[in-house]
């Protein structure tokens, strides 16, 4: 089978589930429900190099123990079981809070808010949040309800652009030059395609994982 021809009907089968989720996030951010979007930082912020649902048990166990704003190094460390290069994550999470929290309360949607755009956002999360990247920080937005045309460039988006034809292949490196080239390919196969970006991600995730998840 044709694999767009199998993508658009994955996507017949699998859009009430994509348009759910993504509803969950939009609401996060019209509720401006800073707890939550704060959680979803944590979350995105563990995932590099890591498995979703592991980085997801983590940020629970974290807010179990009520150590999302105010654990310390060693409290937090030991949530962070399973989850690749935990010293360091341990590490981004407390200095995160210098921007995120004000009094140890979350106030993510003001500072976002403050952006013109969700690529101006995430320039901004790039360059002052240490150890998000580009892939990490566009996560973030759309899980939050506010970056729906930016590219999640992890291995599943990669693949299937690799196998769609649109990339020869995947590099072992990705800077901002070539995120950027990258994102603009995906969202030109997206509307090749005819699905919005942030269905065609959720879309491709489950195609892999067979779920949709975050």
């Amino acid at each position: 089978m044709e694999v767009k021809y199998e993508i658009k009907e994955l996507y017949r089968d699998v859009r009430p589930l994509i348009e759910k989720r993504l509803t969950e996030f939009r609401i996060m951010w019209e509720k401006g429900d800073d707890y939550a979007m704060f959680k979803e930082f944590i979350f995105c912020l563990l995932t590099p190099q890591s498995k979703a649902k592991i980085c997801w048990d983590a940020v629970e166990r974290m807010e179990k123990k009520s150590l999302l704003m105010n654990g310390d190094y060693r409290e937090i460390l030991e949530c962070l079981e399973g989850v690749r290069f935990r010293n360091k994550k341990a590490e981004y999470i407390i200095n995160s809070r210098a921007i995120f929290l004000e009094n140890g309360i979350p106030r993510v949607k003001p500072i976002i808010s403050r952006f013109k755009s969700p690529e101006e956002a995430r320039d901004f999360l790039v360059k002052d949040v240490k150890g998000m990247g580009y892939k990490e920080a566009s996560h973030f937005l759309r899980n939050i309800g506010c970056g729906k045309n930016l590219a999640i460039l992890d291995r599943h988006i990669l693949k299937n652009l690799k196998f769609l034809g649109k990339i020869k292949h995947i590099p072992q490196s990705i800077s901002r030059r070539i995120y950027m080239e990258l994102e603009n390919i995906f969202l030109r196969t997206a509307e090749e395609l005819d699905i919005p970006p942030a269905h065609l991600d959720l879309l491709l995730w489950f195609k892999e994982s067979g779920e949709v998840f975050k």
